[in-house]
């Protein structure tokens, strides 16, 4: 979806802009998502979902809607654009925390395995944003977050959006932060058991990713 198009929505809805709708959207995704207390004590409260056998069924059925919704709902295009900036980068740099850091760190393991370089921007010694400051114009950052959007997710992938360098992110929604920085976004909804998110669409858009890009690669004789 083009900035102008969510631009002309927002404004047909009486905000100024999108940033505003978006500033609203982002308040009721944080508070959408209880704390994990309140999670567990509504799963006391609903004998139906008590036990590990009811568990595993409602864990299973969410990761289920996950992977057909992300099949289903991917955009053929969209994904093609990502393949090509990432295959075509020189280096992959990877942004993800909280509960997006599973998927990245899994992306580093896979390409690395695949033979791409890529590189995992954690936080440790907080020199985060330096690092970001030393990716170079041939390459190109992959970022993954989802409401309520880790702060620091957003801060580095903004900053290296602002220095012209290439992102392709994974999220949940054409309201996220990440879109507006992103040169292509990925949206992945993901379902959920007792207000705990599945992660499974977003592990198979993953791996979707990291093999098409060693693919891309390999075809181009990169």
């Amino acid at each position: 979806m083009q900035s102008s198009t969510l631009v002309r929505f927002a404004q047909a809805l009486g905000y100024p802009g999108f940033t505003e709708l978006r500033a609203v959207f982002r308040s009721h995704a944080r508070e959408q998502w209880p704390d994990y207390g309140d999670r567990l004590k509504a799963l006391r409260d609903t004998p139906s979902k008590r036990g590990p056998a009811a568990l595993l069924t409602g864990f299973a059925r969410a990761a289920m809607v996950s992977i057909e919704r992300v099949d289903g709902a991917t955009d053929p295009a969209a994904l093609e654009h990502a393949v090509e900036v990432l295959a075509t980068a020189r280096t992959i740099h990877l942004i993800g925390a909280r509960r997006a850091f599973p998927v990245v760190s899994y992306l580093a393991y896979a390409l690395g395995k695949l033979g791409i370089v890529a590189q995992l921007i954690d936080q440790i010694g907080g020199l985060a944003p330096e690092r970001v400051d030393l990716i170079a114009d041939d390459e190109a950052v992959l970022a993954v977050s989802f409401a309520p959007y880790a702060p620091a997710s957003v801060e580095l992938t903004c900053r290296a959006a602002s220095r012209g360098v290439p992102v392709v992110a994974i999220t949940d929604s054409p309201f996220s932060p990440l879109v507006q920085p992103a040169k292509v976004w990925l949206e992945v909804a993901e379902a959920d058991h007792a207000a705990f998110r599945s992660l499974s669409g977003t592990f198979v858009l993953a791996m979707t990713l990291a093999v098409a890009i060693a693919e891309r690669r390999q075809r181009n004789g990169l």
